[in-house]
């Protein structure tokens, strides 16, 4: 038994929501990422989306020109300012990822994922300085000063990766953070700069770039990582297979950074983990689970004791990077896969947004808060470690202040109820669903709700509740009084046993 206190302990981090990721930038225009966007910010409200690719050739932002013999440069920002508008429509601010390279300020050929972002520095860092100018001076004169000056500005992403940044080259990623942060304070003084937006694996990388701002004085502002814990992928067709290692090893890398740069001349900056998940893969299946959604509770209940914001990736199966999926449900990185269907993932992050502030328990199993109403509203999951697949539920039995009688509303997702996937699964996991089987899954999507009545004894109520298998619940108590006429009695619904008048 849990004896929940009556005084609150802590106060809940608003970093779990703080992010959320987003693909490709040029993929906010797509109709069912913004079915999926407005879906999200009605049951959780991100407070930002960060997307790879702003300045990438499909965007249009770059548009060369040659007149009379002299080269020149048009930027064209109607693409920008449509995925910006939607954001902001939707009650969502950029965080700004600066990349990849457009082609034609490109060193190189050299791309990445199926729409080819260029992975090269500029050929000309004066001409990537320009246009870093000209995009932050446009968004200003649209959108305020006041309001861009909120929105966090990152130099590429992962550039530890030969994926992603050629031959991973630190030397070189270092002279484009300086140039891209010289060029932000050029625009504004306080306009955010950061970065090295690195992957798992290379901490190493962040001592050094503390060094290097500092010994020549270059600006940052915050300091981005990534963090994932899934091993080498064991490839099978159109998907993967990935060992994980426990989540708690999520948490150990959103505190690194503040225990790698103590003492440094970044000690103290805000921390960004810009991308977050189990695996780091789009096609792996174990996002589409209810695993996922209970391998992840601890993680959000605590990551923001470490970080300023932790952001999942991504909001949606809206994603390209291995080309246009397959199925519905592919093991994509969304929190909601095409047509806007729920995962056990999404289920998690509505579910912590039904959450109080008032943190009154913490544990490895459970998180209980309060709202100023007195309402107590907790989340609750099956403790998981990533190396097995759990072959029962779990139990957590609470004690908690009580006001009176009250009614107890319990949501629950786990492999059998709320699983979108089990659903799909029965049907034979059909490539392309038609609407009657889309509808029904839709349907099989929805958390089980089991709502019933409590009465305190010696000032406490005490509630039992029994989790399905890879399961969390969102459990709500809230006091009411009954207000059960004295005639009613069910006993008695076939007219069987009373007088007639």
């Amino acid at each position: 038994m849990i004896h929940v206190p009556a005084q609150q302990t802590s106060t809940l981090s608003p970093a779990w929501r703080a992010c959320v990721g987003t693909g490709r930038t040029r993929e906010v225009l797509h109709a069912d990422y913004r079915d999926s966007l407005a879906l999200v910010q009605d049951e959780i409200g991100f407070g930002a989306s960060r997307a790879h690719g702003i300045v990438h050739d499909d965007m249009g932002l770059v548009q060369p020109y040659t007149h009379e013999g002299v080269a020149g440069t048009r930027y064209a920002f109607s693409y920008v300012d449509l995925v910006i508008d939607t954001w902001l429509d939707a009650g969502v601010a950029p965080f700004l990822e600066l990349g990849f390279m457009p082609e034609a300020l490109a060193s190189g050929p050299d791309t990445v994922f199926w729409w080819r972002g260029n992975i090269t520095p500029p050929r000309d860092h004066g001409e990537w300085a320009a246009l870093t100018r000209a995009l932050l001076t446009h968004l200003i004169d649209r959108y305020g000063i006041e309001q861009v000056r909120t929105w966090p500005i990152e130099v590429w992403n992962e550039p530890n990766l030969t994926t992603f940044w050629r031959d991973a080259d630190e030397a070189a990623y270092h002279r484009l953070y300086a140039t891209t942060a010289r060029a932000v304070k050029e625009v504004d003084s306080g306009l955010q700069v950061g970065g090295p937006a690195i992957s798992p694996g290379s901490d190493d990388w962040l001592p050094r770039f503390a060094d290097f701002v500092a010994s020549v004085d270059v600006p940052c502002d915050f300091v981005s990582k990534h963090a994932y814990t899934s091993g080498p992928a064991q490839e099978v067709p159109f998907g993967v297979h990935q060992t994980l290692r426990p989540p708690q090893d999520l948490l150990d890398q959103f505190a690194s950074p503040g225990r790698l740069l103590a003492g440094s001349p970044l000690e103290g900056l805000p921390v960004h983990i810009t991308e977050f998940s189990s695996s780091y893969r789009p096609d792996n299946p174990i996002h589409d689970t209810a695993y996922q959604a209970a391998y992840l509770a601890p993680v959000l209940a605590s990551g923001g004791d470490h970080v300023a914001s932790f952001s999942y990736w991504t909001l949606c199966d809206v994603f390209e990077e291995l080309g246009v999926p397959t199925a519905p449900l592919h093991g994509g990185f969304g929190l909601l896969g095409h047509r806007q269907l729920r995962k056990p993932a999404f289920h998690l992050y509505s579910f912590m947004a039904r959450l109080g502030e008032a943190v009154l328990a913490q544990g490895d199993d459970h998180l209980v808060t309060r709202h100023p109403d007195g309402r107590i509203s907790m989340l609750l999951w099956q403790p998981l470690d990533g190396t097995a697949v759990a072959d029962a539920g779990h139990r957590v039995r609470l004690s908690l202040p009580a006001s009176g009688p009250a009614h107890v509303v319990e949501r629950h997702v786990d492999a059998e109820r709320g699983n979108v996937r089990a659903g799909w699964q029965a049907m034979g996991s059909p490539l392309a669903p038609d609407r009657r089987a889309v509808e029904d899954l839709h349907d099989a999507s929805a958390p089980a709700v089991h709502i019933h009545r409590v009465q305190p004894v010696g000032g406490r109520w005490e509630i039992d509740v029994r989790l399905g298998r890879h399961g969390i619940a969102l459990v709500e108590v809230t006091g009411s009084a009954d207000q059960t006429p004295a005639w009613s009695d069910d006993t008695q619904l076939l007219g069987l046993g009373g007088d007639a008048g």
